[in-house]
């Protein structure tokens, strides 16, 4: 306990440092905006900013990029009980009571109960980031190729496994990821692979430009096909404070919405979106009278804000302490530490503690911020939600084709992220989710480098991966989630999940 108290003051001395803090305000605003605007996730939005962080110090780039996570899990929120309008993917459930209460006149507790179970989940999920941070960092030290090769199959599964809809389509997105990744030059040779001899993908395809375009370019074009008629809430918000009676009612689904977000988001493949969807399944389930759901209950406000914020705090966790990334998300975080030398995994904490104590105490500077600044500027959010989306598109496509190019002053790389905006289009048409492929994507080279480490210390002998106990736990644990998973009745339930 001792140790851990020491390791949060080195770290809130790190986050607390004026530039640290200008850049933690700034990755807030800045993911407010992306949550608040339909048409550019924080996928994107990541993708699109990562080139200006090359010239900034490590730590205030993470602290900026994961504001900007966490900041669009606010700023969604707001779209979705004023306008009926999911501005993040993790906001759709709020929709369906959030905008009922507004319809109601109560769209301030609405919004109030959302930016109060943003804030404790959040700050209660920081909290389990510090205190598992050590314990798995101590585990992971004790891997080796084989184990995190293992460890890679088992979270490719998971991601399959939580994916929406169907288990096929999903394999099929983590098999086109980790192909993907192979376009470029062998590891250990030098030589071509699926160039087509092409000089532009000889040293492969960026994670950023795959990414802008699946799913930046793709969501703008989905965007325009969809109707511009946009449903006000008219009457001036008031009531921000929310009553006794509001608070007992969302007290308890906060503190369970929290604890669903905080498991799932810890999960690979899980994050924020299934987390949102799983805690307000629940809570209708739990429910005395699930029919007041869907008409208005705050307790479908206040499951769904909480969780998805509590996952998007906790899937910094296999990141930071196994070098794993969960999500989508945190698979960019993955390209920006490379970017800045920094090679994720248990060495962070042990080599650069002020990098990953700085950026947990930096949540907790975020989370306070978001509270303060979003329920003041509700206002001007509405106001620009008031731009047709046709205005606002042609400039968010600038701005991606601008963060593109500029990566490596590529004009190829343009081209590439549009090739991959008009596949992306095509794979959310048919129902194909594209995040479990950018997880395949960057996890590629990491598997291939493992598996030819591991072949090469066991002299070529497969049977590596089964006969050392970790490899072997982790290779039955991913058998057995894929054996279940196709199985009838739990194919049912995971369908039930994101329908209801």
């Amino acid at each position: 306990m001792t140790e851990l108290l020491s390791n949060l003051a080195l770290g809130f001395g790190v986050a607390a440092s004026p530039i640290n803090i200008m850049f933690c305000l700034i990755g807030a605003l800045v993911g407010t905006l992306v949550g608040v605007l339909p048409g550019i996730g924080s996928v994107a939005t990541l993708a699109m900013l990562l080139p200006i962080t090359f010239g900034l110090p490590p730590v205030s780039a993470l602290i900026m990029l994961a504001g900007i996570y966490y900041g669009a899990q606010y700023g969604g929120s707001t779209t979705s009980v004023l306008v009926n309008i999911p501005g993040e993917a993790t906001s759709v459930v709020t929709t369906l009571d959030g905008h009922q209460m507004a319809k109601q006149g109560r769209a301030g507790a609405a919004l109030a109960i959302a930016a109060i179970g943003s804030f404790v989940a959040g700050c209660l999920a920081t909290i389990l980031v510090a205190a598992l941070g050590a314990p798995l960092t101590s585990l992971a030290l004790l891997f080796g190729p084989a184990e995190y090769f293992s460890l890679m199959v088992l979270g490719l599964i998971f991601a399959v496994v939580l994916a929406k809809g169907s288990i096929l389509k999903a394999l099929a997105m983590i098999v086109a990821g980790l192909m993907l990744s192979m376009v470029g030059s062998d590891l250990e040779t030098g030589v071509g692979r699926m160039t087509f001899d092409l000089p532009e993908l000889s040293d492969g395809m960026g994670f950023a430009v795959v990414a802008m375009g699946v799913f930046g370019f793709a969501e703008i074009i989905r965007n325009l096909e969809k109707p511009t008629s946009r449903e006000f809430v008219m009457s001036k918000i008031s009531g921000l404070m929310p009553t006794g009676a509001d608070l007992k009612a969302s007290a308890p689904a906060i503190g369970r919405g929290m604890v669903i977000g905080s498991m799932l988001g810890i999960l690979p493949g899980g994050g924020a979106v299934i987390a949102s969807f799983a805690a307000y399944t629940f809570e209708k389930k739990i429910s005395k009278d699930p029919s007041r759901f869907g008409r208005g209950a705050i307790e479908g406000v206040a499951a769904p804000e909480s969780a998805n914020n509590a996952a998007a705090q906790t899937s910094f966790i296999p990141l930071l302490t196994l070098g794993i990334p969960p999500n989508a998300v945190m698979a960019l975080m993955v390209g920006a530490m490379t970017i800045h030398g920094i090679v994720p995994g248990p060495q962070v904490m042990t080599k650069q503690p002020e990098l990953f104590w700085g950026m947990i105490a930096s949540m907790w500077l975020g989370n306070l911020m978001l509270v303060v600044i979003n329920l003041p500027l509700i206002g001007i959010w509405v106001r620009l939600l008031r731009v047709p989306y046709r205005l606002l598109a042609p400039s968010i496509l600038v701005f991606c084709a601008i963060g593109v190019y500029s990566i490596n002053n590529a004009p190829a790389d343009v081209i590439i992220a549009g090739v991959f905006g008009l596949i992306g289009y095509w794979l959310i048409k048919h129902d194909f989710e594209p995040a479990p492929a950018l997880l395949g994507f960057v996890l590629g080279p990491l598997m291939e480098e493992n598996l030819r480490r591991a072949m090469l210390i066991a002299r070529g002998d497969a049977t590596v991966f089964v006969t050392r106990p970790i490899s072997a736990a982790l290779i039955f644990t991913s058998v057995f989630l894929l054996v279940i998973a196709v199985l009838p009745v739990i194919r049912k339930r995971r369908e039930e999940v994101f329908v209801e």
